[in-house]
């Protein structure tokens, strides 16, 4: 006990005493007893609360004493020797680390804990103006900030984001290779972003990083987490993981015309990269993935014979990196850039450029926005020149010399662009003239969109098929509208587009259905199976024999005298969860095998009373099949740490969610939750269930749902805590039924 008391006025005489005589290269005879000043025979409750003390007081970011950094070094060291059991007993027996290489030395060995890295702590710039500037608060990350900026750039680019803390000694050790990489990350197009859990652990625990420091990825919205050793090479990796496979096409002389001759199904502009590197540059893979929507990437590795006939085709040259865009033509490109150590900068202005081709067609309504937007201000009208036509033989020559006219346009106000009639009737029926001619006939018009709402002013100028003389006078109509903008004399309110990528999906499903003519009869056949085995009907008690619940006033009363519960499975994912109608909840109780006849039973006698609405679902989760898939949901939420605070310490066993239930909301993507609560009812009895079981063993299973039916009350009045995460978990969570 006197040791315990004199520690504190002790730690601060020895601290003084290492400051004032400038030692700054102990050697082996520095105690890290005496660093900390406690005794030989402290507790690791006493070593921790000193060293917090301590490193509070000496922390370089609070004290500007110039041996503040060395001081903060030593204890902290100090700290990591006397807080493992293993390297105290080392320093005990033989007065040594289990590293063997004194404080003072500006390296040692790796820190093994969480993360490895190649650099030095001793080496960290705290007191550096360079550090300060470097400092975490430019990338910090707030929960509104993510879920409304992040999440959706995440779609065009992947994000860095590192977990941390104060006081976090292996957030230190890692922060000069996470300086590295951020510089170059950022660079090349990256988003970084730091979250500190001390102030922002709601955000902490929405991303499941519970453990600090971490290192996570998003894509898409998608957290990934690293879990390799802190080295730059190992990040760079990581981030060019998070892409998708097959990004950018491996071009040779054997599939170029393939790949650029898909222009036209693609509606999409097609990018060519000529480097000599055996691997496709990182850079080049995220510009692939910003401009994804817009254009097709493909690359050229000039070190391979096979692409010796392309590099001579496009006369390339081998000193510097290459980039080629082709659009309706594919023997000559549309631009070209070349640049020893392309920079982003220069690499995303050249693809903007040329986002779409000359005449490209409107298969949606994003693109029609973008090609021809509304107009904003009297000097910045944009006119769209749009050719009505079809994609039958007969047009053919039609659309090549719409093409061919377009080429020659130098307006920027004038956009030129098609549609298929066919695939965009209801826009075709309010622009065209002649709409019931036979057979029917192409046609151009000239428009101008005033309104968001779909207003537009427009001017039909001829039907079309190419002649010099539907040339001559479209040229005409053009110059007219230079000079006087209100021939467009015609109004009306378009509609919007036909999304047709989505129709072709369809229709290709619907082609390899046909051609597999056993489909649609097995597919019945397997729909009335699962019908059968997989939907568990539980005869409920009667009304009057419900004992803890009774039924809401403002509910319906139960049609059937029984509660349907369908079990929750790979083949029920997305109609029972995922694709749940706006409104729709559905209330899934978890369970094991062991435990399912018990739980069904109860399960159904505290819901039957809510069966009468239309809006609640009633399943059950097999915890033995799928319990990958309850952690992570349960890691989506962003309070997943109170979720099992009440359950002890869940990292050192494994969780029994046996009794939980779930409420899902699969639009809004939330969940509430209840946990089994042992009210100590019916002891002493047993069900005739529960005859000849092990005493107290299933008594405890039956009564976990004891309070479930007053959990469903609060549910219907919308009082439970609701628990939002990002996704559901994917597919790959649930494994298949065997």
């Amino acid at each position: 006990m006197a040791g315990s008391k004199m520690s504190v006025p002790l730690a601060v005489v020895v601290v003084l005493s290492v400051l004032l005589t400038g030692a700054t290269h102990a050697g082996p005879e520095m105690d890290p007893y005496k660093i900390l000043g406690v005794t030989r025979s402290a507790s690791q409750a006493e070593i921790k609360k000193v060293y917090k003390r301590l490193a509070k007081e000496w922390h370089p970011d609070k004290n500007k004493n110039p041996g503040a950094e060395d001081m903060f070094i030593k204890i902290t060291k100090s700290y990591e020797i006397l807080s493992s059991e293993d390297k105290r007993a080392n320093y005990d027996r033989y007065g040594q680390t289990d590293d063997t290489q004194p404080y003072g030395n500006g390296r040692y060995g790796q820190h093994q804990d969480t993360f490895n890295f190649d650099e030095s702590f001793y080496n960290f710039p705290f007191n550096s103006k360079t550090q300060r500037d470097f400092a975490d608060s430019k990338y910090t990350l707030h929960f509104k900030q993510y879920v409304n900026d992040v999440v959706p750039d995440s779609s065009k680019r992947p994000y860095l984001i590192k977990i941390t803390s104060d006081w976090c000694f292996s957030c230190i050790h890692i922060e000069p290779v996470w300086k590295e990489v951020v510089e170059e990350m950022e660079t090349l197009g990256v988003g970084i972003g730091v979250v500190d859990v001390g102030n922002e652990r709601r955000l902490a625990n929405h991303l499941g990083a519970h453990r600090t420091p971490s290192i996570l990825g998003v894509l898409n919205g998608k957290v990934t987490f690293f879990h390799y050793a802190v080295a730059k090479e190992h990040l760079r990796q990581f981030v060019e993981d998070l892409l998708p496979q097959r990004l950018v096409e491996w071009v040779t002389d054997k599939n170029d015309l393939h790949f650029l001759n898909s222009w036209h199904e693609l509606n999409k502009p097609h990018v060519l990269l000529f480097d000599q590197v055996p691997v496709v540059p990182l850079l080049y893979k995220l510009t692939a993935f910003a401009y994804k929507d817009y254009l097709q990437f493909g690359y050229v590795d000039q070190g391979l014979s096979e692409t010796a006939n392309l590099q001579k085709q496009f006369n390339i040259n081998t000193y510097a990196p290459t980039m080629l865009i082709f659009k309706e033509s594919t023997d000559k490109p549309a631009d070209i850039i070349q640049a020893k150590g392309m920079k982003k900068q220069i690499i995303d202005e050249f693809v903007s450029n040329n986002k779409f081709l000359l005449v490209p067609r409107l298969v949606n309504q994003k693109l029609f926005d973008e090609l021809c937007p509304v107009k904003q201000f009297h000097r910045r009208r944009k006119y769209c020149v749009l050719l009505m036509t079809g994609d039958e033989e007969s047009f053919s020559l039609g659309n090549q010399a719409f093409l061919s006219f377009a080429s020659t346009n130098t307006k920027e106000v004038v956009r030129f662009a098609y549609v298929y009639q066919r695939l965009q009737q209801p826009l075709c029926d309010t622009l065209m003239q002649n709409k019931d001619s036979a057979p029917p006939l192409a046609q151009v018009v000239i428009l101008e969109r005033r309104n968001a709402a779909g207003k537009a002013l427009f001017k039909p100028v001829t039907a079309w098929n190419g002649s010099e003389e539907d040339k001559q006078c479209l040229l005409e109509e053009l110059e007219r509208l230079q000079k006087d903008p209100s021939i467009l004399v015609h109004d009306a309110m378009l509609p919007e587009l036909n999304n047709e990528f989505a129709s072709v999906s369809s229709l290709r499903t619907s082609a390899m259905i046909c051609r597999r003519e056993m489909m649609p009869l097995l597919s019945l056949i397997f729909s009335a199976l699962f019908i059968l085995f997989g939907t568990v009907v539980i005869q409920a008690f009667r009304f009057g024999c419900l004992t803890h619940t009774s039924r809401p006033s403002k509910l319906r009363p139960p049609k059937k005298n029984f509660v349907e519960v369908t079990e929750l499975t790979d083949i029920t994912y997305m109609s029972n969860l995922v694709k749940l109608r706006p409104g729709h909840i559905n209330i899934v109780l978890v369970l094991t095998d062991a435990s399912k006849n018990i739980l069904l039973s109860k399960f159904a006698k505290e819901v039957y009373s809510f069966t009468g609405s239309l809006t609640l679902h009633f399943s059950f989760l097999n915890i033995d099949k799928h319990g990958e898939w309850m952690n992570t949901l349960l890691e989506y939420a962003q309070d997943a740490m109170q979720i099992g605070a009440d359950e002890g310490d869940a990292g050192n066993h494994e969780m029994d969610y046996t009794g939980y239930v779930l409420a899902l909301n699969g639009h809004k993507k939330y969940l509430c939750l209840f946990k089994p609560v042992y009210t100590g009812e019916d002891l002493d009895s047993k069900s005739s269930e529960d005859e000849g079981a092990t005493s107290g063993g299933r008594l405890r299973i039956h009564h976990k749902l004891d309070r479930l039916g007053l959990w469903m009350e609060r549910l219907m009045e919308g009082t439970l805590p609701r628990y939002y995460i990002p996704t559901w978990p994917g597919l790959d969570k649930i494994t298949p039924s065997k």
